[in-house]
């Protein structure tokens, strides 16, 4: 990913409030996990009882800004049957939750009446929005950052009413 975690992490920690980010493939290929991935097909789980073991400066950067008041959510919308890496995402997603992210998992078929914009994003106090832009195999591009008013209002309206259909990650069976 071009967009180093440190210009990224300057942006959640300039939040004042909330950070939501919706996720909309089944597939992604992620240079930085690659190898936790591959681990993880080889029957690897990650320990609860070892956070030092957890995805770091993430979990860190996460946990810094909750620690702060702001709230952090991530919505999946997934096919079903689940994909090998959603399988994975679902395994380790109880590291987020940990460091205070809250998630949620919305199968495709529950999308039916919900507009959503082509690519995942991030949505920053509701008025900043960042798209991931990914490429069809699920290679990470680029990220496109507006402040357009009418794409935040897209956006939180999206986030919203997936997350209201959503089911709490762990209440989510994959």
């Amino acid at each position: 990913m071009s967009q180093s975690l440190n210009s990224f992490g300057d942006l959640l920690r300039s939040v004042d409030h909330s950070a939501v980010h919706l996720e909309l493939r089944d597939t992604y290929v992620m240079e930085n996990e690659t190898a936790g991935f591959d681990a993880w097909k080889q029957g690897h789980r990650l320990d609860p009882a070892d956070r030092g073991s957890w995805w770091r400066p993430w979990l860190d950067l996460v946990q810094e800004v909750t620690g702060r008041g702001v709230v952090v959510r991530r919505a999946r919308v997934i096919s079903e049957p689940p994909s090998e890496y959603i399988r994975y995402e679902h395994s380790f997603s109880f590291t987020n939750i940990a460091a205070g992210e809250d998630i949620r998992w919305l199968p495709r078929n529950d999308t039916s009446g919900i507009v959503l914009p082509e690519h995942d994003f991030w949505l920053f106090d509701s008025r900043l929005v960042q798209f991931n832009v990914f490429d069809d195999e699920g290679r990470w591009l680029r990220t496109e950052q507006t402040d357009d008013p009418s794409a935040a209002t897209l956006c939180a309206m999206a986030f919203h009413r997936v997350w209201e259909r959503a089911t709490p990650h762990e209440k989510y069976a994959v």
